[in-house]
């Protein structure tokens, strides 16, 4: 995460219902570190060579001042939901995408809505957000499901390097929100110990769930110490990792979970489980990359 003084939450937005959800959660998540909020719209239109004459004189007033008047009540929405915050709006030629990952090196957090039409009108889980989410250099948060300012913070482990990253943002997280951090391991097999590792075929269940508990104790280690105020909880569970994430968030205020993690195939910017809960979560979802 930037943590540079003045970092912005950035927040894309297309004149869409769900992108002005999006901002009131970046609203909220602005308000709650103290920091500024942009919010952007990605201007696709130049690069298609649309005629200037055609921007400018448009049936509608023309292509950006629709823009212009997008953006101006987003931030509208954003002061509303959260008065006295600093926002910010800016119109930017580019595609949705490319515009959000060009924001993301000094961006706090990158939040956007799950579907959107305009600018962002590919933005349905699968493109825009699996795009912004793979290459962000900052967290992503995503609008998913309700809204609740109740319930734990849920996070999936899996003792990789990016699920501890992921475990680390959602320790803060709970701190910053009051909340219970609930760590989730899901597994199905016995734990790797590294590329080629044979695993058995028959293995006794008590002590794959004793591996599994120490994997999942040990991607905890430290933070407790360093937020002792968030009260811990931790399951691991027998069962497909998107289906126990998403189960285990059904009363969550946020999921969170790394990029990509054990056991993916390194061409796979986004993994299979971070792909399938911001399908299927019921709550906003955050996807959090290791640093480099």
């Amino acid at each position: 995460m930037n943590s540079a003084n003045g970092a912005a939450v950035v927040v894309g937005v297309d004149g869409s219902e769900p992108a002005l959800r999006a901002v009131r959660l970046a609203a909220a998540e602005a308000a709650r570190r103290h920091r500024p909020l942009r919010v952007v719209h990605g201007f696709i239109w130049p690069l298609l060579r649309v005629p200037a004459s055609q921007l400018a004189e448009g049936p509608s007033g023309g292509l950006r001042r629709q823009a212009e008047e997008l953006v101006a009540k987003a931030v509208a929405a954003a002061e509303a939901a959260a008065p006295g915050l600093r926002v910010s709006g800016e119109i930017i030629d580019g595609e949705a995408a490319a515009v959000l990952v060009g924001e993301s090196p000094t961006a706090t957090m990158i939040v956007l809505g799950d579907r959107g039409l305009g600018g962002f009108a590919s933005l349905v889980i699968g493109s825009v957000a699996i795009q912004v989410a793979s290459y962000a250099q900052c967290p992503v948060l995503v609008a998913r499901g309700e809204d609740r300012t109740a319930g734990p913070v849920v996070v999936g482990v899996d003792g990789s390097v990016l699920s501890r990253a992921a475990v680390e943002f959602a320790m803060a997280e709970a701190a910053l929100r009051g909340a219970r951090l609930h760590a989730v391991h899901a597994y199905t097999h016995p734990v790797s110990g590294g590329p080629g590792d044979m695993q058995p075929l028959v293995y006794e269940e008590n002590q794959l769930r004793g591996e599994e508990d120490r994997v999942l104790a040990e991607s905890l280690t430290g933070l407790t110490e360093r937020y002792p105020e968030v009260p811990v909880t931790r399951a691991a569970v027998h069962g497909r990792p998107v289906a126990a994430l998403t189960d285990a968030a059904r009363d969550a205020q946020l999921l969170v979970v790394g990029s990509q993690g054990r056991g993916e195939l390194s061409g796979l910017l986004l993994g299979s489980v971070s792909q399938g809960v911001m399908h299927h979560a019921g709550c906003p979802v955050a996807v959090v990359r290791s640093p480099a």
